[in-house]
């Protein structure tokens, strides 16, 4: 199996550091809204590699974290008048719900960047000690960016390079050393409340006040750490010094995984990651997504008119390095092909339930043998650098097999063998073949009633729970001034 490394810019065969295991590191977002189709994309793409991995028998250890103490989440808190934990978590929930409904599988492990805090104090004392990293009279850590003697491999930047293009704009007060040292922890401002540290422990105790900034006690100053040490930290803590596999958006190569590299090779010693992977960038309607444009669109947005299955399988329908286009024209042509591919899969399910035969007739066999050939090429897509484009380009061949070479005189076993590698493929992509079964209006009007009535209780659990049912149903609630409004994704 191939995989493109962004660190040597090139396909390369994938080694496991251990035989029959796989590390594998995902840069997570911030949890400060709703997440975006920007996100994701990786969230998609690289869940589809994990499930290859497993799918050919690695034992693979997923880790994809939160970012869950960041400026925006603090902006966030203080416009709400709560607190940065009170949005964190809120948000944390909304993206695992998102996640769930693109059948996006858990991770072995949902890190937060709070709950580390320990570890990353502990790293940037090695860092200090081993002269990677200086404190500044404020209580600031710097890493000092030229003793790493490799630094720019991943982005595959030269500083001298930069620093030609570079306009030094020298900041009233600022100590660095240099511009491009960047901060490993920094001073909490006057106001923001306080979190406890225990040095023994990887976790905060203490309490924070609403529209305030959480901070830390330091050997340095009371304070937070910088945005590329978490996810440094996370990967040791729950992968260790070396690991397999790191991913992420392209908009992640510099500085944030560059630093990474920076800060783990020289705490650790040894090579942080083997393998790199970055997906391309989506743009809307050929346009890069922003809200001054008004073509930022929430997955929660999504799917209020879409199936989410619809929105994975619109991504995994090109190459995960390739830029992707996103319009209302293209999720519609995906709506239709993945249709098509439910549609064989409900045809294949009603032979097989009304099959005569039950044992393969004569000829079966051979019909089938010929129909793994499309499972072959399926694989081979795959292992090139997790081809998905031309993975689902032989789904769609096995589909047309499907239709022309069984009918209502075929045998059960027949059928349901070439459902099962149907079934088979779809789920190595996470696309769900089959249909959400078709509600009647009343049975929706009554659930509603039912929701309505446990709100009146105060029973928002239960109601919570009705609602995503309707959803996992393809049924969608509006709450409005007048009511209690529906409609079908």
């Amino acid at each position: 199996m191939k995989i493109y490394n962004t660190l040597s810019k090139k396909k390369e065969e994938f080694v496991p550091i251990e035989e029959g295991k796989v590390r594998m590191y995902v840069c997570g977002p911030t949890v400060y809204n709703y997440i975006h189709i920007g996100n994701a994309r990786p969230m998609i793409v690289f869940d589809t590699v994990r499930r290859y991995l497993e799918f050919i028998g690695y034992d693979v250890n997923y880790v994809s974290n939160f970012t869950d103490v960041d400026d925006k989440i603090i902006k966030k808190a203080i416009e709400e008048g709560s607190t940065a934990e009170e949005v964190s978590k809120r948000y944390i929930a909304e993206c695992k719900k998102d996640m769930a409904d693109m059948n996006v599988m858990p991770a072995t492990t949902h890190p937060l960047a709070t709950e580390e805090i320990g570890g990353m104090i502990q790293m940037i004392s090695t860092l200090i000690e081993k002269g990677y990293a200086y404190v500044v009279s404020d209580g600031t850590v710097y890493y000092r960016t030229r003793k790493f003697a490799d630094y720019g491999k991943l982005s595959h930047k030269n500083l001298d390079d930069l620093e030609a293009g570079h306009r030094s704009i020298k900041v009233v007060g600022d100590e660095k050393e240099d511009d491009f040292d960047f901060v490993l922890w920094k001073p909490k401002k006057d106001g923001e409340p306080y979190w406890l540290y225990f040095p023994l422990t990887r976790f905060v105790l203490g309490k924070q006040k609403r529209g305030g900034e959480p901070y830390w006690e330091s050997p340095w100053c009371d304070g937070r750490p910088g945005w590329h040490i978490e996810c440094s930290v996370m990967a040791k803590h729950y992968l260790g010094d070396e690991i397999d596999i790191h991913a992420g958006g392209e908009d992640l190569i510099f500085p944030h995984h560059e630093n990474e590299i920076a800060q783990s090779e020289a705490a650790n010693g040894v090579e942080f990651s083997k393998y790199w992977m970055h997906n391309g960038f989506l743009n809307i309607d050929n346009k890069k997504m922003s809200k001054s444009l008004g073509n930022f669109f929430t997955v929660r947005e999504i799917g209020e008119k879409y199936d989410l299955q619809v929105l994975r399988f619109f991504m995994l329908q090109a190459h995960y390095r390739s830029p992707l286009n996103f319009s209302a024209e293209l999720m519609e042509a995906a709506k239709n092909g993945l249709e098509r591919i439910r549609t064989a899969a409900s045809n294949l399910q009603f032979l097989a339930d009304h099959a005569e035969a039950e044992a393969f007739l004569d000829g079966e066999e051979a019909k089938l043998a010929e129909a793994k050939n499309y499972v072959d090429k399926f694989k081979a897509a795959m292992e090139d650098d997790f081809n998905t484009a031309d993975a689902i380009s032989s789904i769609f061949e096995l589909v047309k097999y499907a239709n022309q070479n069984a009918d209502g005189s075929s045998s059960k076993a027949y059928v349901q063998a070439l459902l099962d590698e149907l079934k088979t493929l779809c789920d190595v992509l996470g696309i769900i073949v089959e249909t959400k079964e078709e509600m009647l209006d009343s049975d929706i009007e009554a659930m509603i009633e039912e929701r309505q009535q446990a709100r009146k209780n105060r029973d928002f659990a239960r109601a919570d729970a009705i609602r995503d049912k309707l959803l996992a149903k393809g049924i969608v609630l509006e709450d409005t001034r007048e009511g209690v409004k529906w409609k079908k994704a």
